[in-house]
């Protein structure tokens, strides 16, 4: 009687492990479109700029394949920084940014080399989103302006999350500081 239930139990767990094996990086919306994939690396402490000329909502997911990458994002200078910017993503992991239509193109995108790692080695995405954009009052508008045939919005990270994002940072932070001071 046990042994169905344990071969069931075994087909669960192989199938659950396949399942996050082959749920990789690439789950993305179909809604997005993938127009460029940039790679790189970045010292500790510098910064590499890049240019964003593509009009509508963007995307950019950036993995830091080595090290520890973060990225910043403005439309009033070229040249963001921790300083000066409009949007930020400083996660130790993957770092997500979605950029709105509005913002005033050329965008500028900084990619920062955290100094806790000598070198930075990272690979960014960027994506265009064709999702649809609801407007207060009802009206529903298309970021390309022609597909009236798709009726999903693709929500973005709500503020919790950010905000528990931002917390797990600096609490890896303080403690990479004080296995530093340990060792």
């Amino acid at each position: 009687m046990a042994a169905p239930w344990k071969s069931a139990l075994l087909l669960l767990l192989a199938s659950q492990a396949v399942s996050s094996v082959n749920a990789s990086d690439e789950d993305v919306p179909e809604e997005w479109i993938l127009l460029h994939v940039v790679q790189g690396q970045i010292g500790a402490g510098n910064y590499s700029y890049l240019r964003l000329n593509h009009e509508g909502k963007i995307v950019l997911k950036m993995q830091s394949l080595k090290g520890d990458a973060d990225l910043y994002v403005s439309d009033s200078t070229l040249h963001p920084s921790f300083d000066d910017y409009e949007l930020q993503s400083v996660t130790c992991g993957q770092d997500v940014v979605f950029i709105p239509a509005h913002f005033q193109r050329p965008v500028g995108i900084g990619i920062y080399g955290h100094p806790s790692h000598h070198e930075s080695e990272f690979e960014m995405k960027v994506y265009y989103d064709t999702t649809i954009e609801q407007h207060p009052f009802g009206e529903t508008a298309y970021s390309d302006g022609t597909d009236t045939s798709r009726k999903q919005a693709y929500a973005p990270e709500d503020a919790s999350q950010e905000e528990e994002s931002v917390l797990w940072t600096i609490l890896i932070s303080i403690l990479k500081l004080v296995l530093e001071i340990l060792f």
